[in-house]
């Protein structure tokens, strides 16, 4: 463990934090991220973490956070709308224990419109795609986003109908065109060309071309609205302006994965460099693959590997797999399947991508062979076992068994943060300030990661396969309501028909046969 008088002076640290907006970033003592946060004045709200008469006042989860901050990083922004896209960002990616918010894969939204439709569109969605079609965002304020876009389609007269080319008959069923809402090109109230042009003109807005004299206009009209005592009108005005100043301040985009640009204390390239020192590794580890097991519980049991490039990960290389030759929770055997599966694979790769005739095997080893190899099946410059010696050993073991035995490998303890080599008993110790053990560790919780969402997949497809649905009577949704209602199968069992029949759709008759038929089942 790091010596605690190796703690940074978190007070000095603060003072050099400045009064502006931004994002901050909590590490315990292995370095690892425990909670992010955004402030609008990165000052003051750290200081309530480190003041103790405050800290007191708190609830157990927080009293919980501070005690086990170590150190933290803070990145600077802009505005509150950019530490708003920024924290949601670092959190997907870092996933820390005591936050709640955005953990889940829900995104912003983004305005999408296709302007190769004759009539395009504003729709909003989370997602971009390579479509052909234009996006704006994302957006931070999903509630000033939806006002501003209505007031853009009432102000150019623009569609808000779902046909891709509305005609005469859609028109029979729409009332914009009476609320004077849309300029009805349906019927041919405008041109093709002319609508086209009011579409460019509202994409022109959400870019911010015009708005700033637009708020003048608005602002105008609110104090007019005041001083004829028409405070509805300017509470009505004041709203609209404070939602297209949300809409329209120019942030910029924090995406995931290994395209992010997000302004960080961590430099990748440089932690790649460090670790091939500290490790002395023959060359950088460009790309590197770490694997990790997942047992939870005796149902299933799956692995993972994580591929990084350039010390960020390669999402579209990401690998799991279900473990065959074991069950239960074994994970030496475990680790040794998913190493042989997968170089057994990078092997076979190797050799059609070379090609039958060059691919002479018996003449080089294979590790000798696979540097020929073209660059999308190579072998990685280290590899990364989530694990202590025994995994290690076994790894290792089934590498050479493929002739692999000379890949750099190493095994990741997780209670320390030691890293093992081959046959070599004491481990290297990387000091927990330093980015290439961060760097391992970002990859080994990526793997963690990675496996565990796996498991949960599995796990509700074995739900979905209960033996409920060999039952007659029991439909899916009865299945589900049983299921919700007593937990598990074995719980169900022990009930009464009665106890199953006062579930909604669950006859007396019915509840005594469902009884009857699991009792036949066990």
């Amino acid at each position: 463990m790091t010596d605690p008088k190796s703690k940074p002076d978190l007070m000095a640290k603060l003072r050099d934090v400045p009064h502006t907006p931004g994002v901050y970033i909590m590490r315990d003592r292995l370095g690892s991220v425990i909670y992010v946060g955004k402030a609008r004045d990165l000052r003051k709200r750290l200081s309530n973490y480190f003041t103790p008469a405050r800290s007191k006042l708190t609830d157990r989860k927080t009293r919980a956070l501070i005690a086990s901050i170590w150190d933290f990083d803070i990145h600077e922004v802009r505005n509150e709308s950019e530490s708003l896209l920024l924290e949601g960002k670092l959190i997907k990616d870092f996933r820390p224990k005591y936050n709640i918010s955005f953990k889940d894969d829900k995104r912003f939204f983004l305005v999408r419109v296709n302007l190769q439709d004759d009539f395009p569109r504003f729709t909003l969605t989370r997602m971009k795609r390579d479509d052909g079609a234009r996006y704006f965002g994302p957006f931070a304020h999903s509630s000033a986003l939806k006002t501003t876009l209505n007031w853009l389609n009432k102000k150019f007269g623009l569609r808000v109908c779902k046909p891709i080319r509305p005609g005469e008959q859609d028109y029979k069923h729409c009332s914009n065109d009476i609320i004077k809402n849309c300029c009805a090109p349906c019927i041919g109230r405008v041109s093709i060309e002319d609508y086209r042009q009011k579409m460019a003109e509202a994409c022109g807005f959400l870019e911010g071309k015009g708005m700033k004299d637009l708020l003048t206009v608005l602002e105008e009209e609110m104090q007019k609205a005041a001083a004829r005592l028409d405070f509805e009108k300017a509470a009505e005005l004041r709203d609209m302006v404070e939602d297209l100043r949300k809409t329209i301040t120019p942030t910029r985009t924090f995406e995931r994965g290994a395209r992010a640009k997000v302004m960080s204390t961590i430099d990748p390239m440089a932690d790649v460099k460090e670790l091939q020192e500290l490790l002395s590794l023959e060359k950088p580890p460009l790309i590197m693959e770490c694997f990790d097991i997942a047992n939870i519980g005796l149902a299933h049991c799956v692995a993972s590997m994580v591929r990084f490039k350039n010390g960020v990960p390669d999402n579209s290389n990401y690998r799991r797999y279900r473990i065959r030759a074991v069950t239960g929770q074994n994970d030496f055997i475990s680790m040794a399947e998913v190493i042989r599966r997968r170089f057994s694979r990078v092997l076979k790769e190797g050799r059609e991508a070379i090609g039958a005739e060059a691919a002479d095997f018996t003449q080089e080893s294979p590790l000798e062979a696979m540097e020929r190899v073209p660059g999308s099946v190579r072998l990685p410059d280290l590899v990364i076992v989530d694990g202590g010696k025994g995994q290690l050993g076994m790894a290792v073991a089934e590498l050479q068994k493929l002739g692999l035995g000379g890949l750099p490998t190493v095994g990741l303890a997780q209670q320390n943060e030691e890293v093992f080599f081959p046959g070599e008993s004491d481990p290297v110790i990387i000091p927990h300030d330093r980015g290439a053990l961060k760097l391992l560790q970002r990859i080994r919780d990526e793997a963690h990661r990675w496996a565990n969402g796996y498991h949960q997949l599995l796990l509700g497809r074995r739900v979905a396969e209960s033996l409920l649905d060999d039952c007659p009577g029991v439909s899916q949704a009865r299945k589900a309501s049983l299921l919700k209602a007593f937990g598990s199968v074995t719980r169900l069992r022990k009930a009464s028909p009665e106890e199953i029949a006062k579930l909604p759709g669950i006859s007396q008759s019915l509840a005594e046969g469902i009884l009857e038929f699991l009792q036949s089942r066990q």
